[in-house]
């Protein structure tokens, strides 16, 4: 295979009539040019020029390789000239957090292709912790998390309580608001990556309650099947919603989470906010819904 600057040599010959303004063309010394054509006519097998002290001439040879070298030239600048002008996509590595709803995060990548946006994404699902270490080591550009006091200022999306989960056949659910005592002899499921874990074990023993647990599962989708099911209860985040599994209030459990945007250190927060996948989550989770 004939390399492309052989060819660019070659033409260059050609077009400044001597070897010394072609190698300046070129920005190349005399003799590296000169080694290139000798190498190209070697790999061709053919002498491309007659050289004289006066002049140099091309070949019969030399002419007809001229017409493919010129139009191969042509082609590698057109294919240069698209590429340069094809706009670079931007990846936009977007943390979400496991306690997410899918039917939000489905909804708000809808929404992206709806804008037509161009923008490339990344995204890494992980818990509240995980998701913070990787914001402070540049891992990602921005995370849909708990805005809490502890952190950096984010980008406000949306605030809720927590309720009960409970298959809708429970002999509870009927119930609008169920106290602790309720559910003492009730099994429950654990949702390892909630973020009110600790709390909601202290609130039932302190009301001793001390349930069986079924299973404990890092899948908001799993917990809500096993829960639909009658495998157990749990409680959750007011977003979540599931045919067959009903929503009481849990009796004087008001803890409640904002669910926001945070920028990495790294980004830019005003870039960030003008972002088309800002756009999209404030179009999306930015509304009062539940799923």
């Amino acid at each position: 295979m004939i390399d492309r600057y052989l060819l660019r040599y070659f033409l260059a010959v050609i077009d400044h009539g001597n070897f010394s303004r072609a190698a300046e063309a070129c920005s190349v010394s005399q003799p590296t040019l000169s080694v290139g054509i000798a190498k190209l006519e070697l790999e061709l097998c053919q002498m491309l020029f007659r050289r004289t002290n006066r002049r140099i001439e091309l070949t019969e040879a030399g002419a007809r390789f001229a017409t493919s070298a010129r139009r191969i030239e042509a082609e590698f600048l057109v294919a240069e000239r698209a590429v340069r002008e094809t706009p670079a996509r931007e990846t936009f590595r977007l943390g979400v957090l496991a306690t997410i709803p899918t039917a939000m995060i489905e909804d708000f990548l809808v929404e992206l292709g709806r804008m037509g946006s161009t923008t490339r994404l990344e995204i890494v699902e992980g818990g509240e912790r995980d998701l913070g270490e990787r914001l402070g080591r540049g891992r990602i550009d921005a995370a849909v998390t708990l805005l809490r006091g502890d952190r950096p200022a984010g980008i406000p999306l949306f605030s809720e309580g927590y309720a009960l989960a409970m298959a809708a056949d429970h002999p509870l659910a009927h119930l609008p608001v169920i106290a602790p005592g309720q559910l003492a002899d009730n099994v429950m499921i654990v949702r390892r990556h909630c973020e009110l874990l600790s709390e909601t074990s202290r609130y039932f023993t302190s009301h001793g309650v001390r349930p069986f647990f079924a299973a404990r599962t890092t899948s908001e989708d799993r917990a809500l099947a096993l829960v639909r099911r009658g495998l157990g209860v749990t409680v959750m985040p007011d977003c979540f919603r599931h045919p067959g599994v009903v929503r009481p209030a849990l009796a004087d459990f008001a803890f409640t989470r904002t669910i926001g945007l945070v920028p990495a250190a790294h980004a830019d927060p005003a870039a960030i906010a003008r972002s088309d996948v800002v756009q999209a989550l404030r179009q999306t989770l930015g509304m009062p819904r539940t799923f």
